[in-house]
């Protein structure tokens, strides 16, 4: 049976026509495939592309609709939906800007979905069926499984390959929670099907996704109860950016429980509740949805991995440092293997792929430098080592760092809170790690990323040109600071010396 997405209106038809189109013909496999991708997300895709590209015979399997979470349930829809989210808060922003709304603001809930639909479809082109097989590459609609170790059955047909990459990716996880599969609940595979704003909505889990949506929704006017269970949002960050962000979202409405255990899920008459405790104090949220965003899980497990001799655990399939499995024809790339999981992680690793699995590579996934970034508002990004990652593998460093507040694009743009902190082996300025909380961090990472693949020191920084006014200017700021470390009181002495022979 075809996949269905709700609702079933002009977009998300043309979304399907795209990403899992009917009726659809599969190819009659004949010979050995070079490469085989098992998955049409962004890893698999990457993969059987630059395959076929590059001249071999390329094929990708998908069960359900090609772009994966990306295209469908992730970056994409999400980040339609946060980008009307600020187009409403900033209409809350008059005061402070000089400018004033007659009358209320509504948010038009439907419109707002209708948009993010509408661009998830016009996007949808680019991972289109029609077009991966003009590009030579042939696409399978249906469940793979590995019936040998260099060969697979879909739909009744065998597939013969020299090499497979699988990118199968992941699926949202559910916590534990007595009740809460009785009363329902949003993951981010369902939340975007949604048509109507929920007057209540708690949402378990303060990572990225659970933070994003949490203030989306306050946004939209939704009543927000967020709950993590750390003493802070986003655990894996730095703790001062993630304080920064914590507080904006206290500022605008979202309810915090942080440190609080979920207990049991009831339905409530036509409402949801839920029992959670903290030091023995118990509380009941009364809400229309839950939203659950405390992680994923890997899709591994009907692969008939067996079969192929593909070693595996709940975590997902074992790769060593070049991506290979335990079966040496077979690679895995994106989130099937790893807790970096992110769609530029699963392009990167599809690249690595490439190379090892074609041309005998021996291209190391330890040495890739990659960002991460929550897009929250502001923005909080990251790359490389925290100081106490640093301090766990003994590297001793330097630390600079800038304040949005003196940056003058920051405090023309009235987004001044946030700061970019980098981090440098000790004495060297080489880049080691860096956190930036801003509302552009996403595009400020990118600088710093550039240093750390390609070795160089905030030298290298200092010594470039940034437009002015700009935020990246606290980039440059902590680019100055690093020189300025290099002007030692023996440097500084012979300056002077030589000034004072000139004059």
């Amino acid at each position: 049976m075809p996949p269905q997405i709700e609702p079933a209106d002009e977009f998300n038809q043309a979304l399907l026509a795209n990403a899992h189109p009917t009726p659809w013909q599969n190819p009659r496999p004949e010979g050995r495939y070079n490469l085989v991708a098992i998955g049409g997300g962004t890893a698999g895709i990457i993969a059987a592309l630059g395959a076929a590209g590059l001249g071999g015979r390329a094929a990708i399997i998908e069960r359900h609709l090609l772009g994966g979470d990306c295209l469908n349930f992730g970056c994409v829809p999400s980040k339609a939906l946060l980008r009307s989210a600020r187009a409403v808060h900033q209409t809350t922003l008059g005061a402070e800007y000089g400018f004033a709304v007659d009358g209320a603001v509504r948010t038009d809930f439907p419109a707002v979905m209708q948009r993010m639909r509408r661009l998830r479809a016009q996007i949808s082109h680019h991972d289109s069926a029609q077009r991966f097989t003009a590009l030579g590459v042939d696409v399978f609609l249906g469940s793979a499984v590995f019936t040998g170790p260099d060969t697979l059955e879909v739909d009744g047909q065998s597939l013969r390959f020299a090499r497979a990459v699988i990118a199968t990716g992941g699926r949202a996880a559910a916590p534990e929670l007595d009740g809460l599969a009785d009363v329902g609940y949003l993951t981010n595979e369902t939340v975007f099907s949604l048509t109507t704003l929920p007057r209540r909505l708690v949402v378990i889990g303060a990572g990225p996704v659970g933070c994003e949506l949490a203030q989306a929704f306050r946004r939209f006017g939704s009543e927000v109860q967020l709950i993590g269970r750390g003493d802070t949002i986003l655990p894996k960050e730095d703790p001062a950016a993630a304080r920064i962000v914590q507080a904006q979202l206290e500022r605008e409405g979202v309810h915090l429980h942080l440190g609080w255990k979920t207990l049991r899920a009831e339905r409530t008459g036509d409402s949801k509740s839920l029992l959670i405790e903290r030091a023995g104090q118990k509380q009941k949220l009364i809400a229309d949805e839950f939203l659950v965003a405390v992680g994923r899980r890997p899709n591994c497990e009907v692969l008939g991995l067996e079969a192929a001799g593909v070693a595996y655990t709940d975590r997902g399939v074992t790769v060593d440092d070049h991506l290979r499995t335990s079966n040496r024809a077979i690679f895995a790339a994106g989130d099937v293997c790893s807790k970096q999981q992110f769609t530029h992680a699963a392009d990167a690793m599809a690249r690595l792929c490439i190379q090892n699995a074609l041309f005998l590579g021996r291209k190391r996934l330890s040495s890739l430098v990659i960002p991460r970034c929550t897009y929250t508002d502001p923005e909080l990004a990251q790359v490389g080592l925290t100081p106490a990652e640093a301090a766990a593998q003994g590297i001793a460093i330097d630390s600079y760092r800038a304040e949005l507040k003196d940056v003058d694009r920051a405090i023309v743009d009235g987004e001044d809170q946030g700061f970019a902190l980098v981090h440098t082996r000790k004495g060297t300025g080489r880049v080691i790690g860096a956190t930036i909380v801003a509302p552009h961090a996403g595009e400020m990472i990118a600088e710093i990323t550039l240093l750390m693949t390609r070795k160089l020191s905030l030298g290298a920084l200092a010594s470039s040109i940034h437009c002015y006014p700009t935020q990246t200017e606290a980039l440059k700021r902590i680019a100055d600071g690093y020189s300025r470390t290099r002007l030692t009181p023996r440097v500084a002495g012979l300056f002077k010396k030589w000034l004072a022979w000139r004059r």
